[in-house]
């Protein structure tokens, strides 16, 4: 399971400051802008798309709306989720249409300084300088931040609908 990030060493909430919800994937932490996530859950229930890239797991209700379900592992080419391996979503809108990121695990909202981030570094796994525009560094821990633009497109270069 992922180490908990201590959020006691990080700077308080304030001006200069950027709030991201944590999550986890094959053991690496991500964060997305909090303004971004809508809703964190377990899914429950997926329905398969036929002919959908592989990333896409398929499409869940959500309050009436129809989400379409994009793995992050499957997204990054990381080990598959075993059946019965923890799984939450992490729903974000993109340009109007809602989107639901399936992770090993949520962490913390995290207050971190936006002089802290740094530009995606030269040495920074290919997998994840394409979904990146940036880094933070906590406590030996990489936070990589997602950008939803690159998540979103898929591998086959279309965008998920």
């Amino acid at each position: 399971m992922s180490t908990p990030i201590n959020s006691s060493d990080l700077p308080e909430r304030g001006a200069g400051n950027a709030d991201y919800v944590t999550m986890f994937v094959a053991g690496q932490l991500f964060g997305v802008p909090v303004l971004d996530v809508h809703d964190v859950f377990v899914p429950t229930k997926l329905a398969h798309v036929p002919m959908a890239p592989s990333e896409v797991a398929g499409v869940l209700n959500l309050r009436g709306r129809i989400v379409t379900a994009i793995d992050l592992r499957q997204r990054l080419s990381f080990e598959p989720r075993q059946p019965n391996d923890p799984t939450m979503a992490v729903v974000i809108e993109h340009h109007g249409e809602p989107y639901s990121l399936l992770v090993d695990a949520v962490g913390e909202v995290l207050s971190l300084q936006e002089a802290s981030y740094e530009r995606n570094p030269a040495n920074l796994d290919p997998k994840l300088r394409d979904i990146s525009g940036g880094i933070y560094r906590l406590d030996g821990k990489l936070m990589v931040v997602l950008e939803l633009d690159k998540i979103i497109q898929l591998s086959n270069g279309a965008m998920a609908a």
